[in-house]
C-alpha cells in the first residue's frame, strides 16, 4: 500500500496543491493540509481500500484538514474563523473536471513566475510548487545551500501575498506577455540542467526533466506557438545529453560526438513539433532555434550538415532578436559552409566594435579558426585569452587541451 501512496503522491501531489491553493488562498495552508491528507491516506486506505477517485479524495480531505485547522487557530485570530466559514460554504464542487483541474496547474505555473518575483524566486517556486523538488534538490541543482532555496520560497510567497496577487490565469489582454515570462523559466531552468558542469549532475539532469515536463504541460495547456516550440527546443538539445561530454565529464564538440547516443526518441519527438509550427507561420524567437537544432539533429554528420539552412535561419533570428551571440553563432555557421576565413572575418568584426569582448566562447571560436587556418601563434594567444575569461572548470580544462596541442605545432 506504501508503493500505493508514494506512485499516487508523485503523480497527483502538484495537481492536488494547486486545486487547494485556489481554493484555501495560501500556500502555506494548502501545503500543509496536502501534506495531512496524504497522512490521513496513508492511515485509512490501508483500511478502507483505494478510493476509486484518489484525487478528489485527497482533495476533499485536504480541505477538511485546512478548515480543522483554521478553526482550531481561530482562538487566536479570529479572521481565521471567517476564512473558515467561507471555505466550508463554498459552494463550488471540489473539482472532479478534467479542465478545471488543468487550470489549476495553469494558474499555479503563472503565479510562480509572476513579473513581480524576481528570477531566483520564479526559479526556486516554480521547482518547488510546481514540481515538487525538496529544497536540498533545488539546492544541490542550483550549488547553493538549501536555506538559501528556502528564504528564496519565503520570500515569493510572502511577496505574493503582500502585494495580493490573483490566484489566476491572466486575462487574454496580458496574456501573451506573462507566457514569455513562464515561458524564459522553463528554459533558464532547462538550461541550468543542461549546463556543462561535473558536479550535482544527476540532479541537473533531473532539471531536465523537469523543465520538459512543464514544457509538456504548458504546450497542454496553452494553445500558443512558442510553448511548442520551447518544448521542440528542449527536447532536441536533450537528445545529445549522452553524447556532449566523456565519462570523465570532459567536453566532446558537436563534430566530435558519437551520434549513435543521440535519443531518437526526443529528436523524432522534437522535429515533428518544430516543423508543425513553422508550417503555422506563427515563428518566434524559441520555434527558430528549435528550427536551428533539428537541422543539427537530423544531419548525419557535420560535413553533410545543411549550413545554407542553418545560416537562413539565424539570418530570421537576427531579425527577431538581435544578439551578438547570435551573430557569434551565425559566423560559426559561416565558417562551416564558406570557410574559416569567412567565418573569421565576421567574429573580428563583433571583437572589433567592442560586442562580445568579454565572453569566453567568442575567443575561442576564434582561436579555432585560427587554428584551422595554420595561424597557430596568433591561435594560441586567443586561446589564452579564452582562458583568462573562463570560469567552469570543463571550460577550462577544454582550452587546455587546445593550448597543449597547438604546441606541437608552433
Amino acid at each position: 500500500m506504501q508503493a500505493v501512496i508514494s506512485s499516487i503522491y508523485r503523480t497527483e501531489s502538484r495537481r492536488v496543491l494547486a486545486t487547494l491553493i485556489r481554493f484555501v488562498g495560501s500556500f502555506d495552508l494548502a501545503e500543509e493540509a496536502l501534506h495531512d491528507a496524504f497522512v490521513a491516506a496513508a492511515e485509512q486506505w490501508p483500511r478502507d481500500g483505494v478510493p476509486s477517485n484518489p484525487r478528489a479524495w485527497l482533495v476533499s480531505t485536504g480541505r477538511f484538514k485546512a478548515i480543522d485547522k483554521l478553526r482550531r487557530c481561530a482562538r487566536f485570530d479570529a479572521s481565521l474563523s471567517e476564512l473558515a466559514l467561507r471555505i466550508e460554504l463554498d459552494e463550488s464542487e471540489w473539482p472532479d473536471d478534467h479542465q478545471e483541474i488543468e487550470d489549476d496547474r495553469l494558474r499555479l505555473i503563472f503565479i510562480s513566475c509572476h513579473p513581480a518575483l524576481t528570477p531566483d524566486m520564479q526559479l526556486a517556486l516554480t521547482l518547488r510548487e510546481v514540481c515538487g523538488l525538496t529544497t536540498e534538490e533545488i539546492a544541490r541543482a542550483f550549488l547553493t545551500s538549501a536555506p538559501t532555496v528556502a528564504q528564496r520560497i519565503v520570500r515569493a510567497k510572502t511577496r505574493i501575498r503582500e502585494a495580493g496577487i490573483p490566484y489566476e490565469i491572466p486575462a487574454v489582454a496580458d496574456l501573451q506577455d506573462r507566457t514569455e515570462v513562464v515561458l524564459h523559466v522553463i528554459y533558464l531552468i532547462f538550461n541550468e540542467g543542461y549546463s556543462f558542469t561535473p558536479d550535482s549532475v544527476s540532479e541537473r539532469q533531473n532539471l531536465c526533466e523537469e523543465a520538459i515536463r512543464l514544457g509538456r504541460l504548458l504546450n497542454s495547456l496553452l494553445p500558443d506557438p512558442e510553448a511548442a516550440g520551447l518544448l521542440a527546443l528542449m527536447l532536441l538539445q536533450n537528445s545529445r545529453r549522452d553524447a556532449y561530454r566523456s565519462t570523465d565529464n570532459e567536453i566532446i564538440l558537436l563534430d566530435e560526438q558519437d551520434r549513435s547516443l543521440w535519443r531518437a526518441q526526443d529528436i523524432d519527438e522534437g522535429t515533428e513539433l518544430v516543423n508543425r509550427v513553422m508550417a503555422s507561420g506563427v515563428i518566434g524567437f524559441y520555434t527558430l532555434q528549435a528550427a536551428i537544432a533539428a537541422v543539427h539533429a537530423n544531419a548525419p554528420s557535420t560535413t553533410k550538415t545543411n549550413w545554407s539552412r542553418i545560416i537562413a535561419l539565424y539570418d530570421l533570428l537576427l531579425q527577431a532578436d538581435p544578439s551578438p551571440v547570435i551573430e557569434l553563432n551565425r559566423a560559426a555557421a559561416v565558417a562551416m559552409r564558406d570557410g574559416p576565413d569567412a567565418g573569421l572575418s565576421l567574429i573580428e568584426a563583433i571583437l572589433d566594435r567592442g560586442d562580445l569582448r568579454n565572453y569566453h566562447l567568442a575567443y575561442a571560436a576564434r582561436a579555432d579558426l585560427l587554428r584551422r587556418l595554420g595561424k597557430f601563434a596568433e591561435a594560441r594567444t586567443a586561446y589564452e585569452r579564452a582562458f583568462q575569461l573562463t570560469v567552469a572548470s570543463p571550460d577550462r580544462r577544454f582550452i587546455e587541451r587546445k593550448l597543449a596541442e597547438l604546441k606541437t605545432q608552433l
